[in-house]
């Protein structure tokens, strides 16, 4: 398995906005990722 590009630190920050309420687009866009990559609790893509 590829190693994650990102500290444990930043993932929990990513899951905590999403949880938060801040939609998937923005999450996604200030962390140069996919919406596809988030977990499917956040992204009910």
């Amino acid at each position: 398995m590829k190693a994650s590009k990102f500290p444990d630190a930043q993932k929990a920050f990513i899951l905590k906005q999403g949880a938060d309420g801040m939609p998937v687009a923005d999450i996604c866009r200030k962390a140069g990722i996919s919406q596809v990559t988030l977990p499917p609790r956040l992204n009910p893509v």
